[in-house]
């Protein structure tokens, strides 16, 4: 007897809206759940191909919590390139925190935990990320998850 491999049709494609308060949440812990439930990995209709994952929310990114050195001024920094000779440009996480682009941080973790590909650019489109509590996503009633009841070293008191 063979067991058949389910693929999903696009048709059967079932997205839910996530809520997620990112509040004395650890970075990579948070951006993790993030990814997962952005493929859809969470789902036992899992299909690689496809973009069966869900909208998520996150709220609060500006008490979000870094571990080790990566607030000290040698900590963590995020580069990019302007494309003219000698056009690199720099960023400290100290400063994105301070600064208000504590949603550049939180993207930039989970942007790289999804595939480098079109599939994964169509699935970054469904985060929406927010540094305070205010978001104009009330009407699709996300669901909210407590990502610091899933494990206890996801947050930081």
């Amino acid at each position: 007897m063979m067991l058949k491999t389910y693929s999903m049709k696009l048709s059967e494609v079932q997205k839910d809206w996530i809520l997620i308060d990112a509040k004395n949440l650890v970075l990579g812990r948070l951006a993790a759940v993030v990814s997962t439930m952005l493929r859809g990995k969470h789902k036992p209709t899992f299909t690689p191909h496809m973009d069966c994952g869900d909208h998520i929310v996150v709220i609060n990114t500006d008490q979000i919590a870094l571990t080790g050195n990566k607030l000290s001024k040698d900590g963590k920094i995020y580069y990019k390139h302007t494309g003219y000779p000698g056009g690199i440009k720099s960023i400290t996480a100290e400063k994105a925190m301070d600064g208000g682009k504590s949603t550049f941080v939180l993207n930039k973790a989970v942007e790289r935990m999804i595939s480098r590909n079109k599939l994964g650019r169509q699935q970054m489109k469904h985060l929406y990320i927010y540094p305070t509590a205010e978001h104009k996503h009330e009407a699709q009633k996300p669901a909210v998850l407590d990502v610091a009841a899933l494990n206890s070293k996801n947050s930081r008191n």
